[in-house]
């Protein structure tokens, strides 16, 4: 389904599933060449000496129409590598990193050789970032949030901190938490681009993404939430809650774990100062009188992507709000 396209310039704060599925709506009721993902990169680590970009490659994924059926990893991957490590890995030492718990396909990895060997030879990742996306044929502007080294470490309930990706993929994001921070966010930067392209958007959307490991990070750089809150008017945040529960990841969980109550009235409170209009779903519009009070204007339409047409649905009810 394409729809009627509008031309404006929108920059939009992603991270994850939800952020993708929403931007991969965007672009068929709107000019990709307009749409600027600003996407978290404080998940981005590196493994068997690969630099891995998750969320980035999440969204460039999902815009080529290459995303696994899972919601991560690319259409049509092959598992070879992964079954020759997974042997290899049966005679390594104890501590070893030589193991398989996070998959890499055999597309994928092509993806991360890539990276890796790019940003050796001393291309930015805002460069590769835009080689990949071009490779793919992407016209949506993506840039990563920063270029610094910022990596999301969650306090488990049982004391140990951990980091993001041992947390979401190792142990499945099984365990609880109680306290998220985020290394090296003290001298991080926004990366050439993202200040201008908040600066100049028409209209700034915060996706559907976790608060707190994907939206957080971007908010906590350098002068990004202060451009947010000065222009607050133009800010349209969409929330990750959905009758009580995140439709997909551990938002949900970390809400409660983290003492917050885990509905669109809280997102509100957490997005008050940098939004001006809060998306719900139907299931949540009982919380409209709260949200307002809030100061902020409820706005309540159908949030949950399950498929191209809902995704592209939800974008156009946003170019009109």
């Amino acid at each position: 389904m394409t729809l009627a396209r509008e031309s404006s310039l929108i920059a939009i704060l992603a991270g994850g599933t939800g952020a993708a599925r929403l931007l991969r709506g965007l672009v068929e009721v709107a000019d990709p060449v307009g749409l600027t993902a600003i996407v978290n990169t404080a998940d981005d680590f590196v493994l068997h000496g690969l630099r891995i970009s998750p969320d980035i490659d999440t969204v460039r994924f999902t815009l080529s129409d290459d995303i696994g059926e899972l919601g991560w990893g690319r259409a049509d991957e092959t598992w070879r590598s992964m079954r020759e490590l997974r042997e290899l890995s049966r005679h390594a030492p104890a501590g070893s990193r030589a193991s398989d718990w996070f998959r890499l396909g055999d597309r994928d990895l092509a993806i991360h050789l890539y990276r890796t060997q790019r940003m050796s030879e001393g291309a930015s990742l805002c460069e590769v970032t835009s080689e990949l996306a071009d490779a793919a044929g992407v016209r949506v502007a993506m840039l990563p949030a920063t270029e610094n080294e910022v990596a999301t470490k969650l306090t488990l309930a049982s004391g140990e901190e951990v980091d993001f990706q041992d947390y979401f993929v190792r142990r499945q994001h099984s365990v609880a938490i109680r306290s998220v921070r985020f290394a090296g966010i003290d001298v991080a930067e926004p990366a050439p681009g993202v200040l201008e392209a908040l600066e100049e958007a028409e209209r700034i959307v915060v996706a559907p993404s976790n608060p707190f490991v994907s939206i957080g990070p971007i908010l906590s750089i350098r002068g990004i939430r202060e451009v947010m809150e000065r222009r607050r008017d133009r800010v349209i945040a969409v929330s990750p809650i959905v009758n009580g529960q995140a439709i997909k990841g551990p938002a949900g969980r970390m809400f409660t774990e983290l003492g917050i109550e885990p509905d669109v009235t809280s997102v509100a409170r957490l997005w008050s100062s940098i939004a001006s209009v809060l998306v719900v779903d139907q299931s949540d519009a009982r919380a409209c009188g709260a949200i307002a009070a809030l100061g902020m204007e409820p706005v309540v339409l159908p949030t949950i992507m399950h498929d191209l047409s809902a995704s592209s649905s939800l974008a156009k009810n946003l170019l009109d709000v």
